[in-house]
């Protein structure tokens, strides 16, 4: 049993990477760098690393349908940056991060409709002990929410997205290696991220005024180490993933107070607190983990 619980903290460690990615897009923005070369250069980065450390892993010949299914299976992590960032032009920050974190019970209505997993009463409860916590964590309740129904449905796309992502990470039907499988997927990212918002960035000049440096940041703990540390995990803590994913708000909360300089009151601290419980709660009887 104690080999799943390194799983759960890889997992738990791909969301606090996730995390961090926020603080690196606002300072971005302080720049005045725009959300499509921000989310671009992310994503490029992020497959750029990952090929390069690719080169030095085992691999296995893929067949054609392999690689596409790969390719396909991580175009939902780069629609989640689309959606997410076209949700903050509408939308308050701390109601876009509320929207996301609904990708914790799609995943279970996920897991329910194509696997047939019903989730455990644990579950459910940490759920709404996560769901509530983060609207404390999120800081909504001292600074207002703006509404709109064209962001709100921005913000629930990259949920769904998101936890599509998550539910695919969770599949091990193709045997190959982490890495190796990260790049792929990554790669699948980019190219739907281009599509939708073409790479204007390569070519005028913002790589050199310093959006190099936001990509690499960016690249490195939102495309790089997620992917890697969801691959490893998700096949083995399976509906638990998207409960330990959860810990993508504290994160981004700590980051933001410690770089950003940003307040955080008294409401958020217990906040996350609740979210971490709600985290912790699933796993405290270790016996239930792999039929959760």
């Amino acid at each position: 049993m104690m080999g799943l619980w390194k799983y759960s903290i890889l997992v738990f460690l791909g969301g606090c990477s996730y995390g961090v990615v926020s603080t690196f897009v606002k300072l971005a923005y302080r720049e005045g760098f725009i959300v499509s070369e921000v989310t671009g250069s992310q994503y490029f980065c992020g497959a750029v690393m990952l090929w390069m450390v690719a080169a030095f892993v085992p691999k296995i010949k893929l067949s054609a349908k392999q690689w596409m299914l790969l390719l396909i299976s991580g175009m939902p992590m780069g629609l989640t940056g689309i959606f997410y960032n076209q949700s903050l032009g509408y939308i308050n920050a701390s109601l876009a991060i509320i929207l996301l974190l609904q990708f914790i019970w799609i995943s279970l209505c996920l897991r329910y409709v194509l696997d047939n997993n019903i989730p455990s009463r644990k579950n459910v409860i940490a759920i709404g002990v996560i769901l509530f916590g983060s609207v404390l964590a999120s800081g909504v309740l001292k600074s207002g929410i703006s509404f709109s129904w064209i962001g709100i449905l921005w913000g629930l796309s990259a949920a769904l997205s998101f936890a599509t992502f998550i539910y695919v990470s969770g599949l091990s039907s193709i045997p190959v290696h982490p890495i190796y499988k990260s790049a792929i997927m990554t790669s699948g990212a980019t190219i739907v991220v281009f599509v939708l918002m073409p790479p204007t960035f390569l070519f005028n000049g913002v790589l050199a005024k310093g959006l190099i440096s936001y990509g690499i940041f960016t690249g490195l703990f939102g495309s790089v180490i997620p992917p890697i540390l969801f691959n490893i995990g998700m096949p083995k803590v399976r509906s638990l993933g998207n409960i330990l994913s959860a810990s993508e708000l504290p994160m981004a909360v700590f980051m933001s107070t410690l770089v950003l300089r940003e307040t955080v009151n008294v409401l958020q601290w217990i906040g996350i607190l609740l979210i971490l419980v709600g985290i912790a709660y699933p796993n405290l009887e270790k016996s239930r983990l792999p039929s959760s």
